[in-house]
């Protein structure tokens, strides 16, 4: 079958890179894609959350079906418009993918059918939040109702950081209009972990677990980005634990999108946070992470195209759906300056000098005739697997180092 991947991301070259051992899939296609896709199918110029146009590719390459990768495309019904028009697709509808778009809709409802998760208020008025936190100083978390890329958490120690959080989310409107209402957490402590799973709405595939960097620089220091890099499995992943967040936490969510008439068809993405109490949800989202998706992909042994379908035909339960038991490390490579200003356009080397085993995911970087040149924040993952965390890291870090463009930078912590 023709198969098309909307996004243009490394979590989208992970995917298409995967899509593409398939033997089902005979031409791949990728929305708008990136000069890591353009190596392995056809990259269509049309923006991810380009509805009609996504529609209308997919009719003129007879493509029989389609992934979705990012929220975006979620939030813009990308999901209802294809499944009105007959055209398979993976993914959550619109309502269902509110359980990311909108996290008071995630946060109501986690409460309502008790989800294990943090405290939390919603403010759609910037002076009761200011009096909030001027009456409860912290620490605390400031999270932006809507999309931000992953940028809209912000932990806030003190009671000047919650001020600030919420002078740049509602006044400054750094987050756009996704800022306008905002939740007010407690903070929480533990270890981060993200979890998922292949759901068809009934049905979860046995979960796999990753953890991430979000922070720029080394030791969780500095602003949030998209994403620094990931290994997978956690150190403390385990049997015990993994039924333990599918009980309390998974299952009982696509159940209550199901009681609340919007079934979740798709991957489910829990961040968990194991507190002293036991595993809660930070936040939902209702898509593959980005950069977990570049270590766990690696670790499926099952043919990615036959689970995309089992989400769809309802059958997950009747799917075998495998995982590796070899480790996985990704770092992201970026531009200076990201998470604020930085410049593109700067030539990449090295990429013929990678290791035979060890993949390279394109994020921000467009095809050039001599090299691919960046053209984004996030610039590349560098992903390779081990026999251990400490094998993975090394073969990783290793293959960074024989990558440069002008101003590179990574973290050298990942999977320490």
């Amino acid at each position: 079958m023709k198969v098309l991947v909307i996004g243009g991301g490394a979590r989208e070259h992970a995917i298409a890179w995967k899509l593409n051992s398939s033997p089902h899939v005979t031409e791949l296609y990728t929305a708008p894609g990136n000069a890591g896709t353009a190596q392995l199918g056809t990259n269509l110029d049309i923006s991810a959350t380009d509805v009609q146009g996504l529609v209308d590719a997919v009719k003129q390459h007879d493509v029989k079906l389609t992934i979705v990768g990012p929220e975006t495309s979620l939030d813009a019904g990308v999901v209802d418009q294809f499944r009105a028009e007959g055209l398979a697709i993976a993914g959550p509808t619109q309502a269902a993918a509110r359980i990311e778009t909108s996290k008071a809709f995630a946060k109501d409802l986690m409460q309502k059918y008790g989800i294990p998760t943090g405290k939390a208020d919603l403010f759609t008025n910037y002076e009761d939040a200011v009096r909030y936190v001027n009456q409860n100083p912290g620490p605390l978390v400031v999270k932006a109702d809507g999309l931000t890329g992953g940028k809209g958490v912000t932990v806030c120690q003190t009671q000047d950081e919650g001020l600030q959080a919420l002078r740049e989310a509602m006044e400054e409107q750094v987050f756009g209009s996704s800022g306008e209402h905002v939740l007010i957490e407690e903070f929480l402590t533990g270890q981060e972990i993200s979890v998922f799973t292949f759901t068809d709405g009934v049905h979860l595939s046995p979960l796999v677990a990753a953890c991430d960097y979000k922070r720029i620089r080394d030791g969780e220091q500095g602003p949030n980005t998209g994403g620094m890099g990931s290994y997978s499995p956690p150190r403390v992943w385990d049997d015990a634990l993994a039924e333990q967040v599918m009980t309390e936490i998974m299952a009982p969510t696509i159940k209550a999108l199901v009681a609340e008439g919007c079934p979740f068809q798709g991957v489910l993405y829990g961040g968990i946070i194991l507190t002293p109490e036991g595993p809660k949800v930070i936040e939902f989202n209702a898509r593959w992470g980005d950069p977990e998706t570049q270590t766990v992909l690696p670790r499926l042994e099952t043919d990615l195209v036959d689970a995309y379908l089992a989400t769809i035909n309802g059958t997950i339960d009747q799917s075998t759906i495998e995982w590796s038991e070899d480790a996985s490390v990704g770092v992201v490579m970026v531009s200076a300056g990201y998470p604020g200003d930085y410049e593109t356009g700067f030539p990449i080397d090295g990429l013929d000098a990678i290791d035979e085993g060890v993949s390279v995911f394109h994020a921000g970087t467009r095809a050039q005739e001599r090299a691919p040149t960046t053209s984004g924040g996030r610039v590349l993952t560098v992903s390779a697997m081990g026999a251990s965390l400490e094998q993975a890291r090394e073969r990783a870090y290793n293959n960074v180092a024989r990558i440069a463009f002008k101003g590179a930078q990574y973290r050298k912590d990942i999977a320490k």
